[in-house]
């Protein structure tokens, strides 16, 4: 990650036969059950080492399979081998392992996304990403996104490639540029490759649109993702040359069909009016109440012609897009992992956590335990040290989890009848 740009508010040998990975080795206290089979005390923590090293090699064994693998002439047991790697990296810290194989891996996502198809090139695009995010900023990562941007890139602007493979490209190319990325005039590139995508979503000077298939336009909102994910990092005048540029053109992506365009773009409206405002106190726009108007109208959405999914899905969100736009609030969230807690309070946090969620997906919390570079990233402090009886004092238990599921029913109940109850009384009243 370039320094310029953080925003001051925040094996050799042939292989056996590897076994998939499983959720059970994936387990963050996978090495910490082995000494519970000894009776003895003293035996259970020799024998507890011992098992915790052997564990540790029959899951290193297991890598080392994986990254063979990648190089294997089935494209199915190459998808394979991607997939375990990614599941490794999602779940669990990897740092010294990866560290020494950084490169053998990097050559594996190199000659999958040039000579594989389709879910091949998807899996190497996370695991590109996943292998930024073990890595972190520095030398080390940046040797790696530098042998993939290209590639990348490549594969955006090819209007012949796979469509799932440039929307994954286009979501890769985000995270790795802002993990990796050794100048910030780099990420500002990046970022124009993404506006030359999205920005053709943006009606004409003439009032029309262009009419895409719902594959391009997923293409156009990973592209919109992205650029909104690196404006994040962006300096003040950036922001300001921006904010010219696209301000008064976003707000013509709210009226598109999709969904998820729409959310896309009202997400990004808010995260802009935030950056405004931290970048210009009194920042004013000129057609803030006729966009308020069409923000509050997707807020309480009706119109029969949309999906009941759709509005459903909409509505909180532009909610909380409008509240951010016309007032410069934003609904505080709090994320829990282990003994800590993080607060999402702002769409710059948000977006930033949205985008690593997307690659690690239920291993977030792993992450923000364990991760320097994450922990850094959302000011966190260094990991704390939590021992195995510490860890396991933490998990609720299946039967605390029954009782409390059970509770909470009971009062939903209760808080039901006790509502229709109310409708009965005005009925009969009426």
């Amino acid at each position: 990650m370039p320094r310029s740009k953080k925003r001051s508010n925040k094996g050799g040998g042939q292989p056996r036969r590897v076994q998939p990975f499983s959720d059970e080795d994936a387990s963050i206290e996978t090495l910490s059950h082995c000494s519970s089979f000894s009776d003895s005390a003293s035996v259970a923590e020799e024998g507890g080492d011992v098992c915790e090293e052997a564990t540790q090699e029959d899951f290193e064994y297991k890598l080392k399979g994986f990254i063979d693998s990648t190089m294997d002439k089935s494209a199915k047991a190459r998808q394979s081998a991607l997939g375990g790697l990614k599941t490794a990296m999602a779940s669990k810290i990897l740092y010294e392992f990866i560290l020494e194989r950084r490169m053998t891996i990097t050559d594996s996502i190199e000659r999958c996304l040039k000579k594989g198809k389709g879910d091949e090139q998807c899996a190497a695009t996370s695991l590109a990403c996943l292998l930024c995010i073990q890595l972190g900023p520095g030398i080390e990562s940046e040797d790696v996104f530098k042998t993939l941007k290209p590639i990348f890139k490549n594969i955006l602007a090819d209007g012949t490639a796979n469509i799932q493979t440039r929307q994954a490209c286009a979501t890769s190319l985000g995270v790795c540029s802002l993990v990796a990325a050794d100048d910030i005039l780099d990420v500002y590139a990046t970022m124009e490759c993404f506006e030359s995508l999205f920005a053709k979503s943006y009606v004409k000077e003439d009032g029309t649109r262009s009419v895409y298939n719902a594959q391009t336009t997923v293409l156009h909102i990973n592209a919109l993702l992205s650029w909104t994910l690196l404006l994040t990092i962006c300096s003040n005048t950036e922001v300001k040359r921006i904010l010219k540029k696209h301000l008064p053109k976003l707000p013509s992506l709210l009226d598109c069909d999709d969904v998820n365009m729409r959310i896309a773009a009202g997400e990004t409206l808010a995260l802009l009016f935030e950056l405004a405002r931290d970048v210009d106190a009194e920042f004013e726009y000129e057609n803030l109440e006729s966009l308020c108007a069409k923000l509050r109208a997707l807020a309480t959405d009706g119109n029969k012609h949309r999906a009941k999914n759709d509005k459903r899905k909409q509505r909180p969100v532009f909610r909380d897009v409008l509240r951010a736009v016309e007032e410069g609030e934003f609904q505080t969230e709090m994320i829990k992992f282990g003994a800590e807690r993080m607060y999402i309070d702002s769409w710059v946090i948000k977006r930033t956590y949205d985008a690593f969620t997307e690659f690690v997906g239920s291993g977030m919390n792993y992450h923000l335990q364990a991760n320097e570079f994450i922990r850094n990233v959302f000011e966190l402090g260094p990991p704390m040290m939590v021992d195995a009886a510490t860890l396991k004092a933490m998990k609720v238990s299946r039967f605390e989890r029954h009782l409390y599921n059970a509770a909470a029913f009971k009062a939903r109940t209760k808080a039901r009848n006790k509502f229709r109850d109310k409708r009965v009384d005005i009925g009969e009243f009426i």
